[in-house]
C-alpha cells in the first residue's frame, strides 16, 4: 500500500464513520437536524450555514449555527482578536480585518468596573488565549471572572481550541513562569491579565496594549468587587535588565522588548529586591492538563463532556448565549450562537445549550460570552466582508476582545 493509498483508505474510513452521525451537506459533515431545521447554505468549501427555530422552557428561539469540517485542508480555525489583549473590536471589524469568511464572539471580559471608581476597565478576556501559536495571556482567578457562575468542576483557566494536531479539543491551559535574578527564582503567576491572585507577579508585554494596569491590583482571588491593593510594585525590565521601577501600576504602550512586572502584597515586596541595572530573566508558558500545544485558544467554560451535559449546569436562567460544539473526534466544529431579536431574546438555559450541542452531534460543548456580546457572522457567496446573520441583542454589535475565526485558503 502507497502513502497516498493509505490517506484515501484513512479518509474513506473516516467519512463513513461521520455520515452515519447525520448527512452531507455542501461537502461539509452534519449532524443529524433538529426538527424543522432549515438545510445549509454554503459558506465555502468546508462551511456551511444555517439557522433554525428551537423550542425552549422560556418559548421558541431562534438559534444560528456554522458547521466547519477540519478535515478540508483549506479550512482552519483561528483566534479573531484586535492585536492587543486590553483592546475591543465588533466580531465584524476583526474578521473582516483578519480576512476571516465567518466567526463568532467569544470569552467573558472585563466589562465594567462600576466597583472600583476611577479604575479603567480594561476588556480583556477572562481566560488564556493563544493565537496562532503564540501564548497572549493567563486566566483570572475563579474569584474575579466576569460571567455567570461557573459549573462544579470548572475553572477560569478552561478553554477550547485546535491542536497542531488539527483536531477540536476541550482543555485546561495553566500558566507557568518564573523571574530569574540574581540566582533567586521568583514566581511568576500571571500574564497580560486584568486581575492578579493576591500576593503575586504578574507579567505585561508589548501584547497588552496601552491600557491602565491598575484593575491588577483589584479585587481577591474570592471576590472582584474587593478594593484594591495598598501594596503594589511595579518594575520595568527592558532586553533582560532592569531598567525603572514605580510604587503605583503604570499605562500606555508596553514597547517590543520589554516587560512589566507588576506585583501586589508579597509580590510587591519581592519584587521590591530588584534594582536598576540588575540583569533579569523572564520566562513563561501556557501548559495543557493534555500535554497537548495549541494553534489558538480562548476561554470560557464547559458543558457538554463525552456527549453528556456536565452535572450542575442551570436550568432555569435563559438568555442569548454563544458555544462551541465538537464532534467527530474533533474533526468537526460547530459555532452556535442564539439570536437576540426581540422575539427570541428570552434564549436559553445552559443546559439547554449543552442539549443542542448534543442534538446537533457534538460530543464535547462549551459556552462562550453571550447577551449583548452573542454574535455570529458570515460571508455571502461572492462576498469580500462578513454580515451579521444573528440579531445583537443590544441593537448593534458590542466591541469584544476575542472570537472564533474560519479560515480558508
Amino acid at each position: 500500500m502507497t502513502r497516498h493509498q493509505k490517506r484515501f483508505r484513512t479518509r474513506r474510513t473516516t467519512l463513513t464513520v461521520l455520515t452515519a452521525l447525520g448527512t452531507v451537506a455542501a461537502g461539509v459533515l452534519v449532524g443529524a437536524a433538529p426538527a424543522g431545521a432549515a438545510t445549509w447554505t454554503t459558506i465555502a468549501a468546508g462551511v456551511a450555514y444555517r439557522q433554525y427555530d428551537l423550542p425552549a422552557a422560556a418559548g421558541t428561539t431562534h438559534v444560528h449555527v456554522l458547521s466547519v469540517d477540519l478535515t478540508n485542508t483549506h479550512v482552519r480555525l483561528g483566534l479573531l482578536y484586535p492585536g492587543k489583549v486590553a483592546s475591543r473590536a465588533t466580531v465584524s471589524q476583526l474578521a473582516t480585518a483578519q480576512k476571516a469568511v465567518a466567526g463568532i464572539n467569544g470569552d467573558f471580559f472585563n466589562i465594567s468596573e462600576v466597583q472600583h471608581p476611577g479604575v479603567v476597565a480594561t476588556g480583556a478576556a477572562v481566560g488564556p488565549a493563544i493565537a496562532a501559536g503564540k501564548v497572549l495571556k493567563g486566566a483570572v482567578p475563579d474569584g474575579q471572572r466576569f460571567g455567570p457562575a461557573l459549573p462544579p468542576g470548572t475553572t477560569t483557566k478552561n478553554v477550547v481550541g485546535v491542536g497542531t494536531d488539527g483536531r477540536a479539543r476541550l482543555d485546561s491551559l495553566t500558566l507557568k513562569g518564573s523571574v530569574s535574578a540574581s540566582g533567586r527564582l521568583l514566581p511568576l503567576a500571571g500574564l497580560n491579565q486584568y486581575a492578579l491572585a493576591e500576593n503575586s507577579i504578574g507579567a505585561y508585554t508589548s501584547d497588552w496594549g496601552s491600557v491602565s494596569r491598575v484593575r491588577a491590583t483589584c479585587g481577591t482571588d474570592t471576590e472582584r468587587a474587593a478594593g484594591c491593593s495598598a501594596s503594589t510594585y511595579e518594575v520595568t525590565v527592558r532586553r533582560g535588565v532592569v531598567v525603572s521601577a514605580s510604587a503605583t501600576p503604570g499605562s500606555g504602550s508596553i514597547a517590543a522588548g520589554t516587560t512589566v512586572l507588576l506585583g501586589r502584597e508579597a509580590g510587591a515586596q519581592r519584587l521590591r529586591t530588584l534594582v536598576r541595572g540588575q540583569r533579569v530573566a523572564v520566562r513563561y508558558g501556557l501548559t495543557a492538563a493534555s500535554q497537548r500545544a495549541y494553534r489558538f485558544a480562548l476561554g470560557g467554560y464547559p458543558v457538554l463532556s463525552g456527549g453528556q451535559p456536565l452535572t450542575g449546569l442551570d436550568a432555569r436562567t435563559s438568555a442569548v448565549r454563544t458555544a462551541v460544539g465538537i464532534a467527530a473526534g474533533g474533526q468537526r466544529v460547530l459555532l452556535f450562537a442564539v439570536d437576540g431579536g426581540a422575539a427570541y431574546r428570552k434564549g436559553l438555559t445552559i443546559a439547554e445549550v449543552a442539549t443542542a450541542l448534543k442534538n446537533l452531534g457534538a460530543t464535547e460543548g462549551f459556552s462562550l460570552d453571550g447577551g449583548g456580546s452573542s454574535t455570529l457572522v458570515a460571508r455571502a457567496q461572492g462576498a469580500s466582508k462578513v454580515t451579521v446573520r444573528n440579531h445583537p441583542s443590544d441593537g448593534a454589535e458590542r466591541p469584544v476582545p476575542n472570537g472564533i475565526g474560519v479560515f480558508t485558503q
